[in-house]
């Protein structure tokens, strides 16, 4: 995949992990802005989009925790041609927007769906299975669920990739669709395994044109510090295995 690979900073959960020391990144620096956890004001929305403007859609995005990921938005918002979003969350993040339309992180896939003209198709993939049920049946048309229960690995992949997914595409991972056991996140956990994931993002970028990626889902620091280098140490193994597979 192509460079280059954009860190996002808010929490400073990054400098912490230190997964990648032994690479460039190009480090965004976030931590100075407010009105942006979890709802996204729209200063902050304005100044975000003045501090990505020199980085490409392609390419790797670490953008901290799942609070942040609605600045998949803000990244396929960059893109100019027809593609398909797939979204690995425990979460289907297509609420309606609050507090004045504000965007944030349990919307931004129905903001997408609303407002971006080059969006084709959204594939959810773990999102759990009480939650599939809450989508308005207005979306269905677009978005495909590729249910936690559902999860069968390569050949359910294969057809279900095959029957769904058309244009290039920007994949979007939030961790929380991982279990506890391959990462640690804010949220509410999935039950997919760091292996399971790999094997289907192994299938995904032999079989799509893949336009670039974001990874979400980094831990909250906490004034526990034996719970946070474990939690912190699981999260950097993952983003390792992650980034090897992307690049």
């Amino acid at each position: 995949m192509k460079a280059p690979i954009v860190v996002m900073n808010f929490t400073h959960v990054y400098e912490e992990e230190r997964f990648g020391r032994d690479r460039s990144f190009e480090w965004i620096d976030c931590t100075d802005l407010r009105g942006t956890d979890c709802y996204c004001d729209e200063e902050a929305l304005q100044t975000l989009r003045r501090r990505m403007a020199p980085y490409p859609a392609e390419g790797i995005h670490f953008i901290d925790s799942g609070n942040y990921h609605y600045l998949t938005k803000l990244w396929t918002d960059k893109i100019r041609e027809p593609f398909s979003l797939i979204v690995f969350d425990h979460h289907p993040d297509m609420q309606p927007t609050l507090f004045g339309g504000m965007l944030s992180c349990g919307s931004w896939v129905k903001v997408m769906l609303d407002e971006n003209p080059f969006l084709r198709k959204v594939c959810v993939v773990g999102v759990a299975d009480k939650l599939v049920k809450a989508v308005p049946a207005t979306y269905r048309e677009r978005v495909r669920f590729y249910a936690e229960t559902s999860l069968s690995h390569e050949e359910s992949w294969q057809r279900f990739s095959h029957d769904h997914v058309d244009e290039p595409i920007y994949i979007s991972i939030d961790k929380d669709v991982l279990d506890t056991a391959s990462a640690s996140t804010n949220w509410d956990q999935g039950s997919l395994s760091l292996a399971d994931l790999e094997k289907l993002l192994e299938i995904i970028l032999q079989k799509e044109k893949v336009i670039g990626v974001d990874v979400c889902g980094e831990c909250t620091l906490s004034p526990n510090l034996l719970e946070d280098e474990r939690d912190l140490a699981m999260d950097r193994l993952a983003n390792k295995a992650l980034l090897a597979q992307f690049l």
